[in-house]
């Protein structure tokens, strides 16, 4: 970030909350990947997102709802050794709102994550990140209340609502993560000892999918308190890839918000082992990989 550091809140004061040690504070933006980003738009408009603004030098297009941000990034990757954009959609990133992105960086550099090198053009923000699971990032961001990343690497598309409301009540309530075989210990680790998340009992549960180990990341505020579902696959699976999956979206009432939805276009999984009830909803796979699921969450 560009301010001096002199301008910055002393580390050790920041440091002092040990329940909530990066100061987060809930989800900024979800990154998808897609060398398809016409057809992701389309799917992301029936959940009710529409597109806000242009990146001003890459392709990549941010889109809204209520407090989600989601931004689709159709760039071609420009670091060394990087791979091609995918054809199914990735959820290629998760940006965490933090107290000081500079010290959360550091803070998590200094207990063994691995840095991401960065590659911001002239006048663009250097938004630190480092390396999620498979070939996803982690980004801190501490631009989110007086001022925005957005105001400086975006431009607005012209005519449109830049705070387009949220259908049926909308809000993050976290994210899906597929993990290999015997690899829950691991995680858990990763995620308590980095982001102070704390694993949740397995009689706790949400929405309609049982399975994994649920985690809880703080938040400064408890409305920004977020999830974590690690899912194992069978001990016969032969994907042994590691991946963040789906979206969970809270709402007060899963089954107006279905409605909605369904309005909209989007198609729900209706089968014994998930269907749309009040406890939670399923929607279809869309282009091979994009699903979202609903979670009843009181806000």
């Amino acid at each position: 970030m560009s301010e001096a550091a002199t301008t910055r809140e002393p580390l050790q004061a920041w440091h002092a909350d040990e329940a909530n040690p990066l100061g987060l504070d809930g989800i900024e933006f979800i990154e998808y990947a897609t060398a398809k980003p016409q057809a992701l738009g389309h799917v992301l408009e029936m959940m009710g997102f529409r597109p806000v603004a242009r990146h001003r030098s890459r392709e990549v297009l941010l889109y809204r709802q209520g407090g989600l941000n989601v931004v689709v990034n159709a760039h071609p990757p420009d670091g060394e050794g990087e791979v091609g954009l995918p054809d199914e959609p990735e959820l290629a990133a998760i940006a965490l709102r933090v107290r000081d992105a500079r010290a959360a960086y550091r803070h998590v550099i200094a207990r063994g994550a691995w840095e991401v090198q960065t590659h911001p053009e002239v006048m663009e923000l250097n938004i630190p990140a480092v390396h999620g699971v498979g070939r996803s990032r982690i980004y801190f961001v501490d631009r989110w209340r007086d001022f925005s990343i957005y105001d400086v690497d975006f431009v607005t598309i012209p005519s449109v609502d830049r705070n387009p409301p949220a259908v049926a009540g909308i809000h993050f309530f976290g994210i899906v993560q597929y993990i290999g075989l015997g690899r829950s210990a691991d995680w858990i680790e990763f995620y308590s000892e980095l982001f102070g998340a704390q694993a949740i009992p397995d009689e706790q549960r949400f929405g309609i999918m049982p399975a994994g180990h649920l985690m809880q990341f703080p938040g400064v505020d408890a409305h920004n308190a977020f999830m974590l579902q690690l899912v194992e696959p069978p001990s016969d699976f032969v994907d042994a890839r590691e991946y963040f999956q789906r979206i969970g979206l809270g709402v007060d009432d899963v089954m107006a918000a279905a409605q909605q939805l369904r309005a909209k276009g989007i198609e729900f999984v209706e089968s014994g082992a998930a269907h749309t009830g009040q406890r939670g909803a399923l929607t279809k796979t869309y282009l091979g990989s994009v699903v979202f699921e609903l979670v009843h969450s009181k806000r």
